[in-house]
């Protein structure tokens, strides 16, 4: 059974990249999400293995998605990471304090 990314950013660009990056593996899927509301609606029903994630979103920013992530049973254990620029210990703080 192939394995699922959900890739997360606001950015074309940087999806774009992402799945360059990404694609040439053919063990696992890719699917998009562009801000944190798609992304929890995308996780909810695609079950993905893993979860890559912008933080400065429209809609829903990558906090408070990875926070109604952690608060849904049937996607609280699915792995975050975050891929981001914002790297102030205040931002890592938070990523935490939301369920990473």
């Amino acid at each position: 059974m192939s394995k699922k990314i959900l890739l997360v950013d606001d950015s074309k660009m940087v999806l774009m990249m992402e799945e360059m990056i990404l694609g040439t593996k053919k063990s696992y899927t890719l699917i998009r999400a562009q801000d944190g509301q798609e992304a929890v609606e995308k996780a909810v029903a695609e079950s993905p293995d893993l979860v890559l994630m912008d933080v400065v979103m429209p809609k829903m920013n990558g906090f408070e998605a990875c926070k109604q992530l952690r608060g849904d049973k049937s996607t609280c254990d699915i792995p975050i990471i975050l891929v981001t620029t914002k790297g102030q210990q205040e931002d890592v703080e938070a990523g935490f304090e939301h369920g990473l």
